[in-house]
């Protein structure tokens, strides 16, 4: 059993969406989940969950925010068995133009957090999402009407950033977005060779002088739950 994820293999399925917020696990396990789904971990308000989406089956289990505290819990996941990680989550937008509620797949996460780097040994290394799974959230979003922009994004280890200029370097060299865990994700998914997409809502417009405008929180309920019914979708697909 490992040591922050209180189960045994089996207890998770191979398909785990990884939101950061324990209340939007359980959030997604009620709305999202066939009947009869069941708590699987609570240690420290780590909250996960085991049940079917369709009948196909899913777990869910909250990362906390951040490289460190979400590499934990991807690694114990691997140790229990699970093959594929959706990440479902919020992030900042960086593109002119983008509105709030839009949907962000990241094809690539810049590691501006270095924890990825140090994990992987590789102080070059660029964490990748799984092309079929890029393919699949695309399609799924565009038909049913979503806004959606698919490049890549950066993984930051601050939230309250006192670089004013971080923004601008970052939308200057094309990244869509920002966020705090999909690299750590994506690097420990290229290790165990395991499957992975982030997939964000965007819940703060970027501007150039560091400046950002937030989404109500009546605009990011429903563009999240647009997300999370995509991602359920392509979790089991």
């Amino acid at each position: 059993m490992p040591i922050h994820l209180r189960a045994e293999p089996g207890d998770y399925a191979e398909n785990v969406l990884c939101p950061g917020d324990p209340n939007r696990a359980t959030h997604i396990a009620e709305t999202f989940f066939d009947p009869g789904y069941r708590q699987v971990n609570s240690e420290r308000g780590m909250l996960g969950y085991t049940g079917t989406f369709e009948g196909q089956p899913i777990s869910v289990q909250t990362t906390g925010m951040g490289c460190p505290s979400a590499g934990i819990v991807f690694e114990e996941l691997a140790q229990l068995g699970a093959r594929r990680f959706v990440r479902v989550g919020t992030c900042g937008g960086l593109l002119d133009g983008m509105k709030m509620g839009d949907t962000v797949i990241a094809m690539s996460a810049t590691a501006d957090d270095t924890t990825p780097l140090r994990y992987s040994g590789v102080s070059g290394f660029s964490p990748t999402a799984t092309f079929g799974l890029v393919r699949s959230a695309a399609d799924l979003a565009a038909a049913e009407g979503s806004t959606v922009h698919v490049g890549p994004i950066v993984t930051s280890g601050l939230f309250y950033d006192p670089d004013p200029t971080a923004f601008a370097k970052w939308k200057s060299t094309g990244h869509v977005g920002v966020e705090m865990e999909a690299a750590m994700m994506y690097t420990v998914a290229a290790t165990h060779r395991i499957e992975a997409l982030a997939m964000m809502t965007v819940s703060d417009v970027l501007g150039d002088d560091g400046s950002t405008v937030r989404i109500s929180d009546d605009e990011l309920r429903r563009g999240v739950d647009t997300m999370m019914h995509i991602a359920c979708r392509v979790a089991v697909s």
